[in-house]
């Protein structure tokens, strides 16, 4: 059987081979990016786990609203190419709560400054990152451009807050492994990986960092203190 790591390399293993047992960990839509039919019956030979959800994305911007009220104009920094509703998620939640919502693709690392370009020139005042594998390597350098423009960032994974960005809410990304090592074990032992649904995150960390907070001059409501499941001071 072969292990795919990442919502950009599972195509490709998809592509290479029909016969080969595939358990899959992506960021991605499985089923948009056609690599299963459905998520509760993926038929053909790959299965696995998904870090998508559909109310992740209202769930940061509500988030975001709560520890910083006044924010209006919110961009979107994501990569096209990495095919998962987030982004059309997050504009819904932007017209819901009144916010703006700017998108600031990037496709490559040579993009990026351009985009905090495009973002400081709309006067944007918070950022959210959607993970993948581009922007979760560049990760340091997104923090970095986000603090020398005076943006708020917010991102999906843990490794957002623990290196700068105001807070992280997204699955617990270790339970979702573990979830895919079951899988690999059980088709290891003979299950077709069409019969096994994929697995969807039911688990989720809520990271904020109050040394970023303190720097932007935010005051983080108690009650969400108390609700984060880790607090970097």
């Amino acid at each position: 059987m072969i292990f795919a790591l990442g919502g950009d390399v599972a195509p490709f293993v998809r592509t290479a081979t029909s016969t080969i047992p595939i358990v899959a960990a992506v960021s991605n839509d499985p089923v948009q990016a056609g690599l299963v039919a459905t998520l509760a019956r993926p038929g053909g030979n790959l299965t696995g786990v998904t870090f998508v959800s559909s109310d992740l994305a209202a769930k940061r911007m509500q988030l975001l609203k709560e520890m910083a009220p006044a924010i209006a104009r919110v961009g979107v920094l994501w990569n096209p190419d990495h095919i998962d509703p987030e982004y059309r998620e997050t504009q819904a939640a932007g017209r819901a709560l009144g916010v703006e919502i700017y998108s600031l693709e990037v496709r490559g690392s040579s993009d990026l400054e351009r985009a905090f370009r495009t973002a400081a020139g709309s006067r944007v005042e918070a950022t959210v990152v959607i993970s993948s594998r581009l922007l979760v390597v560049n990760h340091q350098t997104i923090t970095e451009l986000a603090t020398r423009n005076r943006i708020v960032l917010v991102g999906g994974l843990g490794v957002w807050a623990q290196g700068g960005a105001l807070f992280s809410y997204g699955p617990d990304i270790d339970l979702l492994m573990r979830h895919a090592a079951t899988h690999v074990d059980k088709v290891l032992k003979g299950a077709r990986p069409m019969d096994l649904p994929i697995v969807q995150p039911t688990k989720f960390e809520l990271v904020i960092n109050l040394k970023t907070a303190k720097a932007l001059g935010l005051t983080i409501p108690p009650a969400l203190l108390l609700r984060a499941d880790q607090v970097i001071e």
